[in-house]
């Protein structure tokens, strides 16, 4: 059985599409179920949840309240409530493409030694338009990913991004959950929970594959693009990286700044590349991005 995990917070104006796009996604609803996580969610989500239920009353859906705030949080009691091997953790505003359930299966059958998996990630921007800075080098900041068209492997640096991932219970067994003082809480934007388990799971040799036709779009509204919004990516990025590499030991600490200014060297390139190319807003968002990152990675604040 699949165990798709949904955790959200406010965002009852994409749930009970993301939710309608799994049970109308063409699978036999007794191979998967659908966890709803709520973590101390202010807005319409129960009343929507409860509709979709009454609405859908053949999928296996069940709704949780988690009360201690984090995705962290709510995603571990995900783990804790399915009853699949497989568990699949989507955005609340991650809407599954046509054939997802039945491609991911099959893949799943054909590469049985998988750990983990991460899936294609298409960004839909509610505004109609792409921001100008999105590029190949920013096009994780819409948490977006595009791998191409064949199944591959993640491996080096490159881990699955959090609005459309897998992982095997047996390696949730064997590598433990997700570190609760890491990942988003409330409107922060603090990361490092996935770089943190994936990093766990390709050291115990499980093999973490990408999986284009498991597929979803991801719906990005305007706020998402704003220098404001990068401004706080960054910034979360940069303090949970820290907080991240202080757990694992100074020598790890050590590795990611000598890590931080090869990427000041790659942007520096980068910039001088979008300028030549009348493209600043490119370069300059790169910039901003990396002052931000660096600013609170080599601050102890």
């Amino acid at each position: 059985m699949l165990s798709l995990i949904v955790c959200t917070y406010n965002r009852d104006k994409f749930i009970y599409r993301s939710l309608q796009k799994i049970a109308e996604n063409g699978f036999p609803v007794f191979d998967y179920e659908i966890l709803l996580i709520n973590n101390n969610c202010t807005d319409d989500t129960e009343r929507l949840c409860q509709q979709f239920k009454v609405n859908y009353p053949q999928v296996q859906f069940r709704y949780f309240v988690e009360t201690n705030q984090g995705l962290s949080f709510a995603r571990n009691r995900g783990i804790s409530e399915a009853k699949g091997d497989w568990l699949i953790f989507l955005d609340d505003d991650a809407m599954l493409c046509p054939g997802y359930l039945a491609n991911l299966t099959d893949y799943l059958q054909t590469y049985s030694d998988a750990g983990a998996f991460g899936g294609k990630i298409t960004p839909v921007f509610e505004s109609g338009e792409s921001p100008a800075w999105l590029c190949r080098w920013t096009y994780s900041w819409v948490s977006a990913l595009d791998m191409g068209r064949e199944v591959s492997l993640f491996e080096g640096k490159r881990n699955p991004i959090g609005a459309n991932m897998g992982i095997s219970r047996t390696v949730i067994d064997k590598c433990g959950l997700f570190n609760t003082a890491l990942g988003r809480s409330k409107k922060n934007l603090m990361g490092g929970e996935e770089k943190d388990i994936f990093n766990r799971i390709k050291s115990a040799s499980f093999p973490i594959y990408y999986f284009p036709n498991a597929a979803v779009e991801h719906v990005i509204p305007p706020h998402r693009t704003t220098p404001d919004f990068i401004e706080r990516l960054g910034t979360g990025i940069g303090a949970s990286e820290r907080l991240r590499c202080k757990s694992e030991g100074n020598s790890a600490l050590l590795k990611r700044y000598v890590s931080e200014m090869v990427k000041w060297c790659a942007t520096i390139v980068l910039w001088l590349f979008y300028m030549l190319s009348w493209r600043p807003a490119c370069g300059n968002m790169l910039v901003k991005f990396r002052w931000n990152v660096s600013t609170n990675l080599f601050s102890d604040r």
